[in-house]
């Protein structure tokens, strides 16, 4: 069986197949399918947009899809840059340039809580929604990088009770406390009943 997972973030993809890599499916991305039409994130949540992106793309496909959105929410900036995370500099996926403007956006700001979001949604091949969940990883903001690994805002993104960032973290400590782990988890039991699987011995 495929399952398409409804990105083309390298990261996101690679956060995936290391945590479903026990899952008996066969993981597939957009890249697999010619003349795929982009779906537009118009929500105003993280679920809205999953449930768009997972709906829109099962229905082009053809296939079981997982769609994921997520994102950083910064309390002292209203929120921001939330659903907008991934092209809050304006070019989507510039992981530089969004951490450019969000540092100078908590210039001299004492707040520095925040929290990573993420919305994950199951879609059947003929667009319906099936099954939903969320994970969220509380932490704060610092005012310079640290760590190579991960993506996005990981490099200031200290989740709480840790002293290292997010990029610091070893791909499996980092999904014990992420967003994505965490939704993921949650998530598993509702995919496993949806796509009737059993869990491997």
């Amino acid at each position: 069986m495929k399952l398409l997972i409804a990105t083309r973030n390298v990261g996101k993809l690679r956060e995936f197949e290391q945590m479903l890599a026990a899952f008996p499916v066969a993981l597939v991305t957009l890249d697999a399918f010619n003349n795929v039409e982009e779906v537009e994130e118009t929500g105003s949540t993280f679920e809205a947009n999953a449930r768009l992106k997972a709906s829109g793309y099962a229905r082009q496909t053809g296939c079981w899809t997982v769609a994921e959105d997520s994102g950083l929410v910064v309390d002292a900036l209203g929120g921001e840059p939330g659903v907008h995370s991934a092209r809050y500099a304006g070019r989507h996926g510039d992981d530089n340039a969004n951490n450019h403007k969000l540092i100078l956006a908590l210039a001299g700001v004492a707040n520095r809580s925040a929290r990573y979001v993420a919305s994950l949604v199951l879609s059947r091949p003929d667009g319906s929604v099936v099954a939903s969940a969320q994970g969220v990883c509380e932490g704060s903001i610092i005012d310079e990088p640290r760590g190579k690994g991960g993506f996005g805002y990981d490099p200031y993104f200290v989740a709480s009770g840790e002293t290292r960032t997010n990029a610091e973290l070893h791909p499996n400590e980092k999904h014990v406390i992420s967003h994505r782990g965490q939704g993921l988890r949650s998530f598993l039991p509702l995919l496993r009943a949806q796509l009737g699987l059993t869990r491997p011995e």
